[in-house]
């Protein structure tokens, strides 16, 4: 195996990534600057080094805790839940949210073989009985595991009556057209329709 063989086989392995945009990118590799591959070849080697799992949230950091748990200033009757660390990023996006965040790690799957044992929810209940949470938002995917997850997390906080749980709304995006809706994303939207 060449060593361009090589490459593309490893930048196949990164998600979204097939056999032709892996060749794309490894034949730009080629004709960038050795200085950037050097930096791109750093980046990634010490990636593990560099970047870890907060001890709170579970979000990805480089200082523990992370700059949002360090925050004095977020709102800290607010708990987001969320499956993984990417999503922190995504909701942090939006400025909307100024609470506090918890990452599982994941979503319930037993198809995948990933149980609730496998995620982070002693963490979470762990943190509720310490904290002095009024709301918890859970913001898992709107996929089949993400609602078992969602599910899961309402039942555990049966005995918590002090802590509103409510769910990311879902269904239409912004200018988008009712015909182009599938059913499922049609069938949320009405399910979740809100007081005009």
């Amino acid at each position: 195996m060449t060593a361009l063989d090589t490459l593309i086989k490893s930048l196949t392995r990164l998600p979204g990534i097939g056999p032709k945009s892996a060749s794309r990118m490894a034949y730009h590799l080629i004709k960038t600057d050795k200085s950037y591959n050097l930096a791109l070849a750093e980046a990634i080697a010490t990636i593990g080094e560099k970047i870890f799992p907060c001890s709170i949230c579970g979000s990805f950091t480089e200082t523990d805790p992370c700059p949002i748990c360090s925050d004095t200033g977020r709102d800290r009757s607010l708990i987001c839940v969320v499956e993984e660390p990417q999503d922190v990023l995504t909701i942090q996006a939006s400025g909307a949210y100024t609470g506090l965040y918890h990452v599982l790690g994941g979503a319930i799957s037993p198809l995948d073989g990933v149980g609730p044992e496998h995620l982070s929810f002693a963490k979470l209940l762990k943190r509720i009985d310490e904290g002095s949470f009024g709301e918890l938002i859970i913001a898992t995917n709107p996929t089949e595991e993400g609602d078992t997850t969602a599910l899961y997390i309402r039942h555990l906080l049966k005995d918590h009556s002090e802590i509103s749980i409510t769910r990311l709304a879902s269904g239409l995006p912004i200018g988008g057209d009712l015909e182009y809706a599938d059913r499922i994303t049609l069938a949320r939207s009405l399910r979740g329709r809100v007081r005009f």
